[in-house]
């Protein structure tokens, strides 16, 4: 049976190729010899060469009530309500995503979201309905428009972890700390597909509050603290290769200074620097074990949220000041040039964590 009656199956298939993520649900619904083709890893692999793949900003933001005044200024409003958000950066569109059936109230408030495929994975944080850890998993995929439930993180509740993810299989959680406020050593990858948690060997540190980006084939800790060290950040950072399922030795001085690495971010498969935001508002990148400045965030942005680098050019949103409403900026990493990414009122609420999916 042709893909589409009458044309050759790479002409349909160029066709398809060419659909927009949110058309998926629709065309996996027409037959099944589209369902399967769409879902295929060919499909994907096709898609990317041809440089349709879109890039989305997936967040975990505050919703914003419209309606009153000052809407965009709840970062320190007593109970925010959080959501997940895209962000087209390619087109500066924004939307939000179904919500996850039973919770209600909203997301879990610190939850860790990872890309895999074209699954979104939200893990942990405190539910809105009782402000208790959660090792919940939950997960989105963008090819069914549909949510599934997923094996709970190992360990107990934990929060204030650092995860990352390879984009193709494997989610991996390190560090955060448990109910009774320890800090952690214990470490994780969790395979999408196959719904499952396998051990990695403990860190050589207990890392609370700490950031963790993948990066030329390792999944690297970076920052947090110890129990007896509450909220005085290390520099040091540790990596898991996972070729050789070990870690690295405690690289101790990571980092320029001692400070919170919630900016610190890999710039994707294409790119082999890390990067963060620096206090001073300097994008800094780290290439050859030196960090340098690179860019500025601009005086008007002065507490940085989330950044999210693609193709030389990065997303940053933050706001003015504390409680402010956020804005957002595209530096071009190359020059150093910044447009001013408009976004909707309703899409300027507090951003906590983030990723990139490639759909």
């Amino acid at each position: 049976m042709d893909l589409i009656s009458g044309l050759p199956d790479d002409m349909a298939l160029d066709c398809l190729i060419r659909v927009s993520y949110q058309q998926f649900p629709a065309v996996a619904s027409v037959c099944k010899a589209w369902k399967t083709e769409i879902q295929s890893s060919e499909f994907r692999r096709r898609r990317k060469i041809a440089g349709h793949v879109q890039k989305l900003v997936v967040m975990v933001q505050a919703r914003v009530d419209s309606e009153k005044p000052g809407a965009g200024a709840i970062k320190g409003t007593l109970n925010p309500v959080y959501r997940l958000t895209v962000c087209e950066p390619e087109t500066g569109l924004w939307s939000e995503m179904p919500s996850i059936p039973g919770l209600q109230g909203g997301l879990p408030m610190f939850c860790q979201i990872a890309g895999v495929g074209f699954d979104l994975v939200v893990m942990g944080g405190w539910r809105p309905d009782s402000w208790k850890a959660s090792n919940s998993v939950f997960i989105y995929n963008f090819m069914s428009a549909k949510w599934r439930r997923g094996a709970d993180m190992p360990g107990g509740p934990r929060t204030f972890f650092g995860c990352a993810s390879d984009s193709r299989r494997f989610v991996y959680v390190a560090g955060g700390h448990s109910e009774e406020k320890n800090a952690l050593r214990s470490a994780f990858a969790y395979d999408v597909a196959r719904d499952k948690w396998v051990p990695l060997p403990p860190m050589a540190r207990e890392r609370d509050e700490c950031k963790a980006v993948f990066h030329n084939g390792k999944f690297r800790v970076v920052g947090g603290y110890c129990t007896e060290m509450q909220g005085r950040f290390e520099r040091t950072a540790e990596a898991f290769d996972v070729a050789t399922w070990r870690w690295d030795p405690v690289d101790e001085e990571f980092l320029d200074s001692a400070t919170c690495p919630r900016t610190c971010v890999d710039g994707g498969d294409d790119d082999e620097k890390v990067y963060m935001c620096a206090p001073a508002g300097e994008v800094m990148a780290l290439e050859g074990g030196t960090w340098r400045s690179i860019a500025k965030v601009g005086d008007e942005m002065r507490s940085v949220a989330y950044v999210r680098p693609w193709e030389g050019k990065m997303l940053v949103i933050g706001s003015s000041a504390y409680s402010e409403p956020h804005m957002g900026i595209v530096l071009d990493l190359k020059t150093g040039h910044r447009r001013k990414l408009e976004i909707p009122q309703n899409y300027t609420g507090h951003v906590q964590s983030g990723c990139l999916l490639e759909i």
